[in-house]
């Protein structure tokens, strides 16, 4: 059996419980602008993207004079329904598992840095990982430059990390690293397209994903 010296988390539909969310401030910031409302399905496929380049996708009319508008009527309708974003049950106490075991964790995400660190202060884990990578600080997932960098950062060798996420962005953005890579199906896409991204294994829960990343700890 493999075993891992670290992981490395996606956070948007893998840590926390914020694709729905997500999803609607899409449509309803597409509304306010005139523009034509994406499918549900449209919307979550760019989850784990950097904002407008993932924009771009899900609004294909979407222009760049439009942009910043659409941006702020994002955030605003993200913002009204942020304290009621929540973490998924188990996260937390997987992660002070992982911690307490000093099993370097760190967080690769679509986010901004100023809001990966403003939700990471609301839900008081800024101290949890060894370090993070946010889009607007490096490349954009698939390109593993955000992995390149943390592994750089704590030392690690690309197969000995395990890379888990809810997009085949996240999984596409492992196999561009080199590393293994953890599928979970309660995010933003479903199991079919997960599948076709060829992960190294998939699971359905927390729990799950806790049992599998235990048994494989170096």
């Amino acid at each position: 059996m493999k075993h891992y010296d670290a992981v490395i988390f996606d956070w948007d539909g893998t840590l926390m419980d914020s694709t729905f969310s997500i999803v609607e401030s899409i449509q309803l910031a597409s509304a306010d602008v005139g523009l034509p409302v994406p499918s549900t399905m449209q919307a979550s496929w760019i989850i784990g993207l950097s904002l407008e380049s993932g924009l771009y996708k899900a609004v294909p009319e979407l222009t760049a004079d439009l942009m910043p508008a659409f941006i702020e009527r994002y955030r605003h309708h993200f913002f009204q329904r942020d304290k009621s974003i929540k973490m998924f049950d188990g996260a937390v106490p997987m992660l002070a598992e992982l911690r307490q075991r000093t099993i370097p964790i760190s967080v690769a995400t679509g986010k901004s840095r100023v809001g990966l660190d403003r939700v990471l202060r609301a839900v008081e884990l800024v101290d949890y990982f060894n370090t993070t990578r946010c889009a607007d600080e490096t490349q954009s997932k698939p390109d593993p430059q955000m992995l390149h960098e943390i592994m750089w950062e704590l030392d690690l060798e690309p197969e000995r990390v395990l890379m888990v996420g809810d997009t085949t962005h996240d999984i596409h953005m492992a196999h561009n690293a080199g590393m293994d890579s953890l599928a979970v199906t309660y995010g933003a896409h479903d199991v079919p397209t997960l599948e076709k991204s060829e992960p190294t294994v998939i699971v359905e829960s927390v729990p799950e994903m806790r049992e599998w990343i235990f048994r494989r700890l170096s």
